[in-house]
């Protein structure tokens, strides 16, 4: 996982040093996640899935790598709570802006720090932001987990630009 986070630090300042616009900031919202479980019933011997939805928080900070005047690459590095469960999500995101409306879609990598074993998930994330100044937005994202085990979930917050 570390070497992980590196890679995306070491991303971050190649890309810096090319951009239109480089900008640092901190986001903090509340999430609202469901946690599904596939597993075969060892009597029965059926798929089954057992499901269940929390509500949680998340903060965190990010990097808006500008490549053009509408196109930025914005990867983040966010602690998750969701109930008794922790994580670290890594989403890297493709930014496509419009005015004071940017839409957003990428891969999503998490660490989930309280499970015994998977502990590693990919997610798709899509979501959109509303810039209410030039430093404040506002965003919502859907983040759509993949495997046996997936953490899914809509991450309503806001971000500050330094």
């Amino acid at each position: 996982m570390k070497k992980l986070f590196f890679a995306v630090l070491l991303t971050a300042i190649a890309f810096s040093s090319n951009a239109q616009d480089t900008r640092f900031g901190v986001k903090a919202g509340v999430d609202f996640a469901s946690v599904k479980v596939k597993w075969t019933n060892p009597v029965t011997g059926n798929s089954e899935t057992t499901s269940a939805s929390e509500t949680g928080f998340f903060v965190g900070g990010f990097v808006e790598l500008g490549l053009t005047e509408s196109f930025a690459i914005q990867p983040e590095v966010l602690y998750v709570a969701i109930k008794d469960s922790n994580m670290l999500n890594i989403p890297v995101l493709g930014k496509y802006s419009f005015g004071a409306i940017s839409v957003m879609a990428g891969p999503g990598f998490s660490y989930l720090m309280d499970a015994e074993e998977d502990k590693f998930k990919v997610n798709i994330d899509l979501g959109a932001s509303y810039d209410i100044t030039e430093d404040i937005d506002a965003s919502a994202r859907y983040s759509i987990g993949m495997g046996d085990v997936s953490v899914s979930g809509l991450f309503v917050g806001v971000g500050y630009k330094f």
